[in-house]
C-alpha cells in the first residue's frame, strides 16, 4: 500500500477520491449529503482561504484502497498539520488507515509539524483506532441541520424581535460577497472573537486573522462556487462592530448551505447579538435564498451558548464528530 498524491487537474484521481468520500460517508455520517467530483476539485483549488491542502489515494497496486488529505497553516499553529484519512468500507480492518496515518505523520514531521490532529465521527471504531495510533481525544462537535422547507418563520420572526429588543443600540448591516473596503479592517478585528469558542483539551494557539485573510477566505469561497452572505452588527451611536455571522450558499444549488463563523465580541455580549444575527440570517436567507433547503452547522459540544441558540431556531442534531490529537517525537 502506498499513498499516492495528486492535483486538481486529475479527472481521475479527483472522480475516485469522491467515491471513496461519499461510500465512507454512507455508512459513518448518512445524514450528510454526498460530495459531487465538482466539489472536490473546488477544495483542491481554494480550500478555506487559499492555504491548499495535500491530497492523496491510498492505493495497492490498481486498486483505490482509501483517500488521505494533510493541511496546514503558515498564520498560525505553526507545529500543527491536521491530517484526514479515509478507508472505503469494503477495505477497512486491513491496516489501510494506520498505514496511511503513519506516511501522513512522516509528511507532517518533514515539514516540520510536530502535532498531527485526526478527526472522525463518534463510533467505537474511531475510538479505538485514535487509541491504538496513540492519539488523544482533544474535543467533541456536534453537527445539525436546519430546514428551512419545516422552519416556522413567524417563530423565528418572534425570536428575532425580542433578541432586538435587548440589542436595539445595534443594526444590522447586510452583505453579500466582498466585504466593502470601509469595513473590512473592523471585520478582520473582530474575527478573532471566535477564539474564545471552546476548544475542549485540544493543543491550539489563537487563529490570527489580519484583513487579508478575511479577504482571502472570501474570494476563495466565491471561485469555489459558494455565495457568501453576512450579517454586521454595528453600534449605532460609535459605529463599531460588535459580532458578525457568515452563510455559504452553493450557487448550483446542489448542496446544503453552509454555517461559518458566529461570533460575538466580549465588550459586546449580554445583549442577545448572537440570536439577533442567527435568527435574522434564517429570515434572509428564506426571502433572498428561497432554494436554500438546509443549513449544516458544527459546534464544540461544550459550546452551550451557541447550541442553545441553535436550538432555539430549529437546528437538530444529526451526529458527533470526534478530534483527537498526537504529539510526534
Amino acid at each position: 500500500m502506498n499513498l499516492v498524491e495528486f492535483g486538481p487537474d486529475d479527472a481521475g484521481s479527483v472522480a475516485a477520491y469522491t467515491d471513496v468520500a461519499n461510500a465512507a460517508q454512507r455508512v459513518d455520517a448518512p445524514f450528510l449529503p454526498e460530495q459531487s467530483p465538482l466539489r472536490t476539485e473546488m477544495e483542491m483549488r481554494h480550500s478555506w482561504d487559499g492555504e491548499l491542502g495535500r491530497f492523496f489515494l491510498l492505493r495497492e497496486g490498481d486498486r483505490v484502497l482509501g483517500t488521505a488529505r494533510l493541511d496546514t497553516s503558515e498564520w498560525d499553529n505553526l507545529d500543527l498539520a491536521w491530517v484526514e484519512v479515509v478507508v472505503d468500507p469494503q477495505h477497512r480492518r486491513r491496516g489501510a488507515g494506520t498505514a496511511a496515518l503513519a506516511e501522513l505523520e512522516r509528511l507532517a514531521l518533514a515539514g516540520d509539524r510536530h502535532l498531527v490532529g485526526v478527526s472522525g465521527w463518534d463510533s467505537a471504531g474511531v475510538r479505538a483506532f485514535a487509541e491504538r495510533t496513540g492519539y488523544l481525544l482533544g474535543s467533541q462537535e456536534i453537527a445539525r441541520r436546519l430546514d428551512l422547507t419545516g422552519v416556522d418563520l413567524a417563530r423565528i420572526r418572534t425570536l428575532r424581535d425580542e433578541a432586538a429588543e435587548r440589542a436595539s443600540a445595534y443594526e444590522l448591516v447586510r452583505v453579500v460577497g466582498r466585504t466593502p473596503e470601509e469595513l473590512l479592517d473592523d471585520l478582520a478585528a473582530i474575527t478573532g472573537a471566535i477564539n474564545d469558542a471552546p476548544m475542549g483539551d485540544l493543543e491550539y494557539e489563537d487563529e490570527v486573522y489580519p484583513p487579508q485573510r478575511v479577504r482571502d477566505y472570501e474570494e476563495h469561497s466565491t471561485a469555489a462556487g459558494w455565495r457568501l452572505h453576512r450579517l454586521l452588527a454595528r453600534h449605532r451611536g460609535t459605529g463599531e462592530l460588535g459580532g458578525h455571522t457568515v452563510v455559504l450558499v452553493d450557487v448550483r444549488g446542489e448542496e446544503p448551505a453552509r454555517q461559518h463563523d458566529t461570533s460575538v465580541v466580549a465588550a459586546h455580549r449580554g445583549r442577545r447579538l448572537g440570536l439577533l444575527l442567527k435568527a435574522e440570517m434564517v429570515l434572509w436567507l428564506a426571502s433572498e435564498e428561497p432554494e436554500v433547503a438546509q443549513v449544516l452547522t458544527w459546534n464544540a459540544e461544550a459550546n452551550d451558548h451557541m447550541i442553545a441558540v441553535n436550538e432555539a431556531l430549529g437546528f437538530e442534531a444529526l451526529g458527533r464528530e470526534l478530534e483527537f490529537q498526537r504529539r510526534l517525537s
